[in-house]
């Protein structure tokens, strides 16, 4: 959890959708999560966001989006969902660094959440202006280092990308810029 807060409860309806959720599996349930629920509910960003993005689900033999997806009777019921991202660039040793969003709140389900850093590189890609803002966001309210940004983009990052790789080298240097702009 970020250094600067305590774990907060989450709020209505994530609470009971997710309550509701923990009820369903017999067995620990782990889930990857990224997107703007990651940083409304853990990182403080103020906005609101309907679903909890996820990439990845431990074990993947549940059909979250089935019973708690867009459509589902959880989303019919509480205005909410779960959201598989089919694709999304983590840097390689993420899970390394995942922490517990809600420790001990539920008795089966497990919110993981990336550190911040691997929180903006998993928004590069995509480069919408939201992203961008959510990275800004991030990387000055966690008082974030530019350098180990730039460490972990060309360590665990960059060999992986499909595509352009320049072009993603120019978006970070662009992205940290602007975030060092505004300090």
């Amino acid at each position: 959890m970020p250094a600067d807060k305590e774990a907060r409860p989450l709020p209505s309806p994530w609470k009971e959708f997710l309550t509701e959720l923990d009820g369903m599996p017999d067995e620990p349930l782990e889930l990857h999560c990224i997107g703007g629920f990651v940083f409304t509910y853990f990182y403080g960003l103020p906005r609101t966001t309907g679903d909890i993005d996820y990439y990845t689900a431990i074990p993947a033999n549940l059909n979250l989006d089935e019973v708690a997806g867009q459509g589902s009777p959880l989303h019919t019921k509480h205005g909410v969902w779960l959201h598989r991202v089919a694709v999304a660039n983590l840097p390689e040793d993420y899970a390394t660094r995942l922490t517990d969003m809600a420790p001990g709140g539920f008795n089966y389900l497990r919110l993981l959440v990336p550190d911040p850093y691997d929180c903006i590189l998993s928004k590069l890609e995509r480069n919408a202006t939201k992203d961008r803002d959510d990275a800004d966001y991030l990387f000055r309210s966690q008082r974030l280092s530019a350098q180990v940004l730039r460490d972990r983009y060309k360590n665990e990052l960059r060999h992986n990308l499909i595509g352009n790789v320049e072009w993603h080298d120019k978006t970070l240097d662009l992205w940290i810029e602007i975030f060092e702009s505004q300090t």
